[in-house]
């Protein structure tokens, strides 16, 4: 856990971890990633490989120093409301406070959204007894823009069961689009000053193509299908995600946090695993992208490490694309 940081090289080698959200807290990077669990599962198309039940935070003083494991900040056991699989989690500051924001299935077998408070960007966090009413699905990404609102960004296909929520209700047997359809999109609501609550019914965004049309259900090359983030850059608000099923990191441009967004292009090739989940973060003037890639155990779905690199714009304010390697 000493060992310095460098580009495109695990983080932590000690434990294996995914989706890492990236902020900067106190001068300092923070990562919060999930924290995969060292056994052999059988991968499918529901996650159920993904049994995660805890995370750890990880600082940085510096991109090259030490990344720094500050133990386990939230477990399973701790949290009343939910039964298994505590995926990809993100945080955020306000209110003199520390918010940690997380997926889980609730005793029913339904995700939903949770969150837990700690005065330490640190943590430990001690979690709200019940998920935030309204939530569903995974992935839950906060944006706080600079006029102190803030909202949530959250929704993942297949095995995050964002197919059955198209209703407003959960649908055990929904089913996505057809392939000629209007994609789904993620879902957005602002959240309550207390950052507990939402203060909106969530709403599904629209992401459109350069005329305006939208992305097709069958358009695996561009239409969202988990880990949304929110950065925000030169004043336009940047919308980036995971394919999916093409395993791309992609991004969409609006001029409100709330969409519409139109689709720019690609972020980060394919890595080695079947997820990729991301976040872009700035720091001493210059940008990261945190990603994770199952380079570390030698491809394992299940088992996966948090890395970084720099990402680039360019003058129009496009962004580079990261040529994937591992």
């Amino acid at each position: 856990m000493s060992k310095p940081s460098k580009p495109n090289e695990p983080l932590v080698t000690h434990i294996y971890t995914a989706d890492p959200s990236a902020h900067v807290f106190e001068g300092k990077l923070y990562i919060y990633p999930s924290h995969d669990l060292d056994h052999v599962m059988v991968s499918n198309d529901n996650g159920d490989q993904y049994d995660m039940e805890d995370y750890h935070v990880l600082s940085m003083d510096d991109v090259t120093a030490p990344a720094v494991d500050h133990g386990e900040a939230l477990h399973l056991r701790d949290v009343p409301w939910a039964s298994q699989q505590m995926w990809a989690p993100d945080a955020a500051f306000k209110n003199n406070t520390y918010y940690l924001y997380f997926p889980a299935r609730d005793h029913d077998g339904i995700f939903r959204i949770g969150v837990a408070t700690s005065a330490n960007p640190a943590g430990p966090f001690k979690a709200e007894p019940n998920y935030i009413p309204g939530s569903y699905s995974i992935d839950p990404a906060v944006f706080v823009d600079e006029d102190g609102k803030a909202y949530m960004y959250f929704g993942g296909l297949w095995g995050g069961q964002l197919e059955k929520w198209q209703t407003g209700e959960y649908v055990a047997n929904g089913e996505g689009p057809a392939p000629t359809a209007p994609a789904i999109g993620p879902r957005v609501a602002e959240l309550n000053d207390d950052m507990l609550t939402f203060k909106e019914t969530p709403k599904e965004i629209s992401i459109v193509d350069e005329d305006g049309s939208p992305i097709t259900a069958g358009d695996e090359d561009r239409r969202y299908f988990e880990g949304p983030w929110m950065h925000k850059y030169n004043g336009k608000y940047y919308l980036s995600f995971s394919t999916g099923s093409t395993h791309k990191i992609v991004y969409a441009v609006g001029d409100h946090p709330q969409g519409p967004f139109t689709f720019k292009g690609t972020i980060l090739t394919p890595v080695l695993g079947w997820t990729t989940h991301h976040s872009i973060v700035e720091f001493n003037d210059k940008w990261y992208l945190f990603y994770h890639d199952s380079s570390l155990s030698g491809g394992a779905d299940n088992k996966r490490s948090v890395k970084y690199t720099e990402l680039k714009y360019n003058e129009d304010g496009t962004i580079q694309t990261i040529e994937y390697n591992k």
